[in-house]
């Protein structure tokens, strides 16, 4: 684990994250599929900002339930619009109710209700659902406005295809961001939609920055037959995997602690809604400038002829390469054969050396003079009968 942690910091981490894309394009579906049946299944809980309404806010000690306020409020004559929230601990714990819209009959009806039951001091605040309808319309505008600013800057600073991945891999954000607010039903409100529009921003910013890199990268690709682009693209991810890490987590820990801590333990109702889309949009956007923007990008480019070209070019000089490199293999085989048949050689020359090195001897022999008194020797004598004696003729 230490060797992976040290490879990852030092830069030289290796993983195969446009490879293995299809596996993140099945995540992300499966994810976006469950959003999605949930929108129309749960809807969502909005806040009486977008869809109007009025609120109530009373202080109310650990005695008062929320079911209690809820009964309170339904037999003074109003409906409640969702769930009580309790906001702050101990003394200063308090309970939001939220209703439909009312008259000013009707609020003042249900407060008087309120303030007798728990004889504590109760604010009223109203919405109109025509300034709800305005809010959620305005909303709805800044995002795509948003969206399409993206969209340019992408666009004229890099390229066009690099700006569709980027405003995909932002759509893949807000929809998980709003799906996890409809399953879970956390209320809508105004900071929800700040929270979101922040970040798409942080997404936006990590997405630009792994795209940068894979634009250094891919540099001159095309006059060369070195790398595909799909594998500049890769080097790069992997190049800034580690600063996308320590920018994740460090932005995490704090939304984490408001979340998890700030409303979780510490029962702050008011800030859960802004710190659940942030902590949510946090992890969607480091997750999609790893897995999907920079994959999307290099499924675009790939489609284009040059691309495709460079692809085949580079699978050709590999191919050439090593077949180059299987020669020398085949020279040692033939190395070692010719020492082979040297050996036989050898073995085949040794009796003939052998043979030669005898012959040498009785020639010496016979030419060597002989011992000073020795009887000289008569050389033999070829018989033409194949016997041993000599002739007739020769007696005579």
């Amino acid at each position: 684990m230490a060797g992976i942690i040290g490879r990852l910091y030092r830069g030289e981490t290796t993983f195969d994250f446009i490879g293995s894309r299809k596996r993140w394009y099945a995540a992300s579906g499966i994810l976006l599929l469950i959003c999605v049946v949930s929108f129309g299944v749960r809807g969502f809980n909005l806040g009486i900002e977008f869809s109007g309404g009025t609120q109530y806010q009373l202080k109310a000690p650990p005695a008062v339930s929320v079911s209690d306020v809820t009964t309170v409020v339904q037999d003074a004559g109003a409906q409640v619009a969702s769930p009580p929230q309790v906001v702050g601990s101990g003394a200063t714990r308090a309970i939001v109710v939220k209703t439909g819209e009312l008259s000013v009959a009707e609020q003042g009806k249900v407060q008087q209700a309120l303030a007798s039951r728990y004889n504590q001091q109760v604010s009223v605040s109203s919405v109109s659902s025509s300034w709800g309808r305005d809010i959620t319309t305005k909303a709805i505008r800044g995002l795509v406005v948003f969206l399409v600013a993206v969209c340019i800057f992408i666009g004229i600073r890099f390229e066009p295809k690099m700006a569709i991945a980027a405003i995909l891999a932002l759509i893949h954000d807000l929809l998980l961001a709003a799906g996890v607010y409809s399953l879970v039903g956390f209320e809508v409100t105004p900071s929800t939609v700040v929270g979101l529009l922040t970040i798409l921003g942080f997404s936006l910013y990590d997405t630009v920055v792994v795209f940068d890199k894979v634009d250094e990268n891919s540099r001159g690709i095309l006059g060369g037959s070195r790398m595909t682009y799909s594998e500049a693209a890769n080097l790069a991810v992997n190049q800034t995997l580690a600063r996308s890490i320590n920018t994740s987590l460090i932005a995490l820990l704090p939304v984490g602690g408001l979340l998890f801590v700030g409303a979780g333990l510490l029962g702050v109702g008011t800030i859960k809604d802004l710190a659940l889309v942030l902590f949510v949009g946090l992890a969607a956007g480091a997750y999609s400038s790893l897995f999907l923007a920079t994959p999307i990008l290099c499924d675009l480019k790939e489609r284009e002829p040059r691309y495709a070209a460079l692809r085949k070019r580079v699978a050709a000089k590999r191919v050439a390469v090593s077949a180059k490199a299987a020669p020398p293999a085949k020279a040692g085989a033939a190395a070692r054969r010719a020492d082979q048949a040297d050996e036989l050689d050898d073995e085949a020359v040794e009796p003939a050396t052998a043979g030669a090195a005898v012959g040498g001897e009785a020639r010496a022999a016979a030419t060597t003079p002989p011992r000073p008194g020795a009887r000289p020797k008569r050389p033999p004598q070829k018989s033409r009968g194949g016997g041993g004696r000599p002739s007739a003729k020769r007696r005579r």
